[in-house]
């Protein structure tokens, strides 16, 4: 969680510091969204190498080593001098992160009874929401006594802290932590189903399975919304409304950095919701596959109704909720898709998770050039942008209603059907 929690502070903070850092370095709104983008199609194509590796040889190591790696690119956003240099070192900052979730996905397969899988994904996603709501704050106030420059060196240590304390005290295998007894283990998965994949990956197995395949679309789905809210929300409750004008409504920094977390804050409560949903509706319907089914569904359609009706809505304080329930509703998804992947993915659940990540994040990135492009070209239409994340929602919620997010990909393998 703590891990969680560092991912998104060094990620959400470019956003919120993004009006300071297009002004000093003199930015076009398209550059500005090409370095926002450029984050997402990095971290995309890292993303199936650092669930492989946490696969392979244990997230211990991977985590340790990108950690180390996008901390020092988070401190290195404050020497940028230029939009070529600043696109750089997020590119290089995106390469980092990847792997951090499906790594830490690849720890919970190992570390956790497999009925807690939803319940620990909540409490993880939960993280990052706490973190997402609040960095706005945390950087409105450190840029109002440092400069942004300074603001990311100091993120960037962080991670460095965290990296020293996590290879100190994580191990790959419970059995070797000195603190694990005989009766957690007995309370664990088999090895067999979650031991490190030392022999090859499946790629043929898993990237024709049609699960697969659907979870990563409907988390493309997802993605394309959320990344609305880390990047340019801000840039939105700024330059839209007139900066401290919202609807007529004089709003200071801070009350519009907390409206920007808001989606971010509401999501965390959706997590938890979803995680003590989730098996009230297993239990009622008597499948896990129909009760993620179920939540999923309504996890979308929300999302996208929250967001139709936002466009409609003049009172910002109203219009605001309305759309941070959006993020509820969004995050009501992450348990069961998250918890999908380790229950399909089984010894290749950092692999699994790494590519639905990464899927999500080539869509998450594309929205954010698309969104920068749209505005270019029809004078600053928002209201089309929210449209458009509206209707892929829903396209989403389709793919849920042929998803199976239970079964694993071994169980379809030859040796198993034999």
């Amino acid at each position: 969680m703590i891990l969680a929690v560092v991912t998104y502070i060094d990620r959400v903070a470019i956003s919120q510091a993004a009006p300071f850092i297009t002004e000093d370095l003199g930015l076009t709104r398209v550059q500005m969204g090409w370095a926002l983008a450029i984050f997402g199609y990095a971290y995309a194509i890292f993303e199936i190498p650092g669930g492989w590796l946490a696969d392979r040889v244990g997230p211990r190591r991977v985590l340790m080593r990108i950690v180390l790696w996008w901390s020092f690119f988070t401190a290195a956003t404050g020497w940028v001098w230029s939009a070529t240099s600043l696109i750089a070192v997020r590119g290089m900052f995106g390469a980092g992160e990847a792997g951090a979730f499906p790594g830490m996905t690849r720890m919970l397969t190992t570390w956790l009874p497999k009925n807690e899988r939803e319940r620990a994904q909540s409490l993880i996603w939960l993280a990052t929401r706490m973190a997402g709501a609040f960095t706005p704050l945390i950087v409105v106030w450190l840029i109002s006594h440092l400069t942004w420059p300074r603001m990311f060196e100091l993120f960037g240590i962080i991670g460095v802290v965290w990296a020293f304390f996590f290879f100190r005290w994580f191990r790959d295998d419970p059995a070797t932590h000195p603190s694990v007894n005989k009766a957690e283990l007995a309370l664990l998965p088999p090895a067999s189903e979650v031991a490190v994949a030392h022999g090859g990956v499946p790629w043929k197995l898993i990237f024709t399975n049609r699960s697969v395949w659907l979870l990563s679309i409907q988390y493309m789905c997802l993605a394309y919304g959320w990344w609305f809210y880390i990047n340019w929300l801000p840039t939105y409750l700024r330059e839209q409304q007139g900066g401290v004008q919202f609807g007529g409504l004089q709003l200071g920094p801070f009350v519009t950095a907390m409206l920007a977390g808001l989606p971010l804050l509401l999501g965390g409560f959706g997590c938890l919701v979803s995680a003590a949903v989730l098996p009230r509706v297993a239990k009622a319907v008597g499948s896990v596959r129909l009760a993620r089914r179920i939540v999923a569904l309504c996890g979308f359609v929300g999302a996208s109704a929250c967001i139709f009706i936002f466009t409609g809505i003049q009172h910002p304080i109203y219009a605001m909720f309305v759309l941070g329930m959006a993020g509820f509703f969004n995050d009501v998804i992450m348990p069961a898709a998250w918890a999908g992947t380790m229950d399909i993915g089984g010894r290749y659940a950092g692999t699994v998770s790494g590519a639905m990540n990464m899927m999500g994040s080539i869509a998450g990135a594309f929205s954010v050039t698309v969104v920068a492009y749209i505005l270019t070209w029809t004078n600053d239409n928002w209201t089309l942008t929210f449209m458009i994340s509206s209707a892929i929602y829903m396209v989403g919620a389709v793919c849920w209603l042929f998803l199976d997010s239970h079964t694993p990909v071994e169980a379809s393998a030859p040796s198993a059907q034999a």
